[in-house]
């Protein structure tokens, strides 16, 4: 029906609304920032927006912050951050060269680093795809399950659809190709998975190697 589409929530409708009216990366940071419709907002320290250069062809998307993260506002920072940043220079993606742009799901951490709750993920859903919408990359890389299974919209898991590329529909944007791969913190935590993800990875760099330059 008609009505399954619609808002469950009035926080739902307002984050929607919200959403939608910032024009640029700025409006929309300000946006969340100032959405209360979540109880998230009243127990993190700081909102993480997103880190890297937004203008770049290559979006990773994880999960939510942790504690290093709240703690500075920016995205993987603590020690899966600094796995994800080795991985990515492996293949020579470097964040603090502008290699790419990464944000999470989540803008504030739940307590306790929690997995976020369906309803948190959907209340938030809004955001991540009009930061996707004004970002405007040409690839995405989805970190880890609830990345990957709520962009995807997708029940299986994290290993059944790592090592392949899917499509994303955006508004504005159509249907962005997207890497579903590990996420570093459970890469901490299963060493031995760490050779799937360097499949990925190298199936990243091949990819975006076969497309043409900009000038």
């Amino acid at each position: 029906a008609p009505a399954a589409a619609m808002p469950a929530t009035p926080a739902a409708a307002r984050a929607a609304q919200a959403a939608a009216a910032a024009a640029d990366l700025p409006a929309l940071r300000d946006a969340i920032a100032a959405f209360d419709g979540s109880a998230l907002r009243d127990t993190a320290t700081n909102l993480v927006f997103a880190d890297g250069a937004p203008d770049n062809r290559l979006m990773l998307i994880g999960e939510a912050p942790g504690a290093e993260e709240d703690r500075l506002g920016r995205p993987f920072v603590g020690q899966s951050g600094q796995l994800l940043d080795r991985m990515f220079a492996s293949i020579g993606l470097r964040r603090e060269e502008g290699g790419f742009y990464i944000t999470n799901i989540l803008p504030w951490r739940p307590p306790g680093n929690r997995t976020p709750t369906d309803a948190e993920i959907n209340l938030f859903l809004p955001f991540v795809m009009r930061h996707i919408a004004l970002a405007r990359p040409r690839h995405l890389v989805l970190l880890g399950g609830v990345s990957a299974k709520t962009l995807l919209r997708a029940k299986d898991g994290i290993t059944r659809l790592r090592g392949r590329w899917h499509r994303v529909a955006v508004e504005g944007l159509g249907e962005v190709p997207a890497l579903a791969t590990l996420h570093p913190a459970y890469l901490l935590r299963t060493p031995a998975a760490k050779r799937d993800a360097w499949t990925d990875l190298l199936l990243l760099r091949r990819t975006l190697d076969a497309e043409p330059h900009e000038s």
